[in-house]
């Protein structure tokens, strides 16, 4: 995008948040400066650093319609709805469909927007078999790493990508209807991909309809795993040719990506779901398949959509192993920030047992703001749980804090379904993490104290171009408090936010006198003029944030040094 195009975007995204901000009576505080001033400073131009991010497990969210449920699908034995895992005192999991679908998901659109998103991540949309799995080892509540008894309710287990799911969509509302329809309510579709693998294909004691298969756009068998272990596979076959000879996750039919149909079927599949309106990528399995792979395919997407953006998961907590996803010569793919997850959950979290709390000072690590092995830390995907891992141990305040910081710090934010409550704290994948929502908690969230926080919060990076895209600076990270810097400076628009936080239980006063941008200032919530001279002490609430708001341009001499220091992390525009 040319720098005129990224300039007038920002405007447009500027002036329409000055509304939205109103609506919670938040003062506007993003006003355009216009300056002259040569020195350029931001942390990325990446358009999709606007967004932030509502992660969506469709099944499991709200059940739009009953219809699309089939609760007699896959017979007595092998039924697909209402599979439950139970556990002790009375707690329970599932691992059948429950009757989340993307009408419930369009339907709530309202409620995600005034959450304050502007992107629905949901998880993929392809048909998956109609029975359950009677392979692998049979799953128990709390289990891990076992599909014996578990449905494709996920999404993840692919037998033909260019057609929906049948619980997915609905008779006149299929994925083309839903992008269209989330668009007009000014809301993106994150579309989950996966090209590493299909369903599971072997250990079956009778080979199942659909499993270890795959069709193209017409119906026809094009790839058969035929219930074979891997290292059985004949590659002189063609209908196993498309699959590796080597086993990796669980029973799964993993693609063989030396072979040039699998790139082209894929291809073909995704650029399908971009022309009904898929906004961007988030790709499942990345570092199960080789990065020249990843390039092909990230290059034939972009050949019909350029500057597309995708971002993926490589469940690696090593920053130098998940940054070579972010490199151009791999793809350009944005990864999830597996590093910053365990860094934001060892801080926000509950300690464990016989650990003492942990420090505001103990976060940084994953921040990457002077030397990166990224292409750009500041358009990694910021989380604190998701579907495959526990949800965050932490009390409301936990997640409160947690929220104050995410949408405050580099990168871009993604919240999993439920976590504006709290919702099954604590829980792992087979044990709650994944439960139904369910309109009835949807209601519950208008005076939940996580969501009712998180919105402000979420709403004034929609507003603020450098809580988006500003280079962070960090001022003084102690016990329980934090400051640091979020400078956007650039083409003309100028804002500085000075971010002070406090994660614990009374309020705080933050003393700053190194680094400060003297000038006027606007507090962000509460519209309060703030002078910062040479010091500064500011009030920072329980459990808060406070955001003060400069449009001044940077001219002290030791600041400067320090943005071109951070700049050195930032890719040529």
């Amino acid at each position: 995008m040319k720098k005129k195009a990224i300039t007038q975007a920002i405007k447009v995204a500027l002036s329409a948040s000055a509304v939205l901000l109103t609506s919670c009576s938040m003062t506007d505080s993003s006003t355009q400066t216009s300056s002259k001033n040569d020195n350029s400073y931001y942390g990325t131009l990446e358009p999709f650093a606007q967004e932030n991010v509502y992660f969506v497990l469709t099944d499991r969210f709200v059940d739009g319609d009953p219809n699309n449920n089939y609760p007699e699908q896959g017979g007595e034995v092998n039924y697909t709805f209402n599979r439950p895992l139970k556990g002790p005192d009375g707690k329970e999991a599932n691992v059948g469909y429950m009757g989340g679908d993307l009408l419930g998901v369009y339907q709530q659109a309202d409620y995600i927007k005034e959450l304050g998103f502007t992107s629905v991540w949901i998880t993929p949309i392809v048909d998956n078999p109609d029975e359950a799995f009677t392979g692998g080892e049979v799953i128990e509540f709390g289990g891990m790493f076992k599909d014996g008894g578990k449905t494709g309710y996920h999404g993840y287990w692919g037998v033909n990508f260019f057609v929906e799911d049948e619980h997915v969509v609905s008779d006149n509302f299929k994925f083309k209807d839903y992008t269209k329809a989330m668009k007009n309510k000014g809301i993106k579709t994150v579309l989950d991909v996966v090209a590493n693998h299909g369903s599971p294909a072997y250990t079956m004691p009778e080979d199942q309809p659909k499993y270890g298969e795959l069709y193209d756009k017409n119906g026809k068998l094009i790839a058969d795993h035929k219930n074979k272990h891997p290292t059985e596979l004949d590659h002189n076959d063609p209908l196993e040719h498309f699959y590796k000879q080597k086993p990796d996750l669980a029973q799964l039919s993993d693609t063989n990506y030396d072979n040039p149909a699998v790139l082209e079927y894929f291809v073909e599949a995704y650029l399908q779901w971009v022309d009904q309106g898929a906004d961007a990528f988030r790709i499942d399995t990345i570092r199960h398949m080789p990065h020249f792979f990843w390039k092909k395919f990230a290059d034939r997407i972009r050949e019909e959509r350029p500057d597309f953006f995708m971002f993926g998961e490589s469940f690696v907590y090593d920053a130098n192993f998940i940054a070579q996803h972010t490199l151009p010569e791999n793809g350009k793919v944005s990864v999830l920030d597996f590093p910053g997850q365990e860094a934001i959950t060892g801080v926000f979290g509950k300690p464990k047992e016989g650990e003492s709390e942990k420090a505001y000072s103990d976060i940084l690590s994953y921040l990457y703001l002077e030397q990166s092995p990224y292409h750009n830390p500041y358009d990694l995907m910021t989380f604190y749980d998701n579907h495959d891992m526990a949800r965050m141990n932490a009390d409301d305040n936990g997640f409160i804090n947690a929220n104050n910081w995410i949408f405050t710090s580099r990168g871009i934010p993604v919240i999993y379904y439920g976590s504006e409550t709290a919702f099954m704290a604590g829980t792992a994948e087979h044990g709650g993490n994944r439960n139904y929502y369910g309109i009835e908690r949807v209601k519950q969230a208008a005076n939940h104290p996580v969501a009712q926080t998180m919105k402000k919060v979420a709403k004034l990076r929609l507003s603020s171009v450098a809580l988006q895209r500003g280079l962070q600076l960090n001022l003084d990270f102690a016990q329980d408090t934090a400051s640091f810097y979020r400078i956007y400076q650039h083409d003309g628009v100028i804002e500085n936010a000075l971010v002070l936080l406090n994660k614990s239980d009374s309020s705080k006063t933050v003393t700053l006198s190194d680094s400060l941008h003297q000038g006027s200032y606007k507090d962000a919530f509460s519209g309060e003029v703030v002078n910062v001279g040479s010091s500064l002490s500011y009030s920072v609430p329980a459990n808060g944030v406070v955001v003060l708001i400069n449009n001044t341009a940077i001219t002290d001499a030791g600041i400067k040094a320090k943005l071109t220091k951070l700049k050195a992390v930032v890719p040529s525009a």
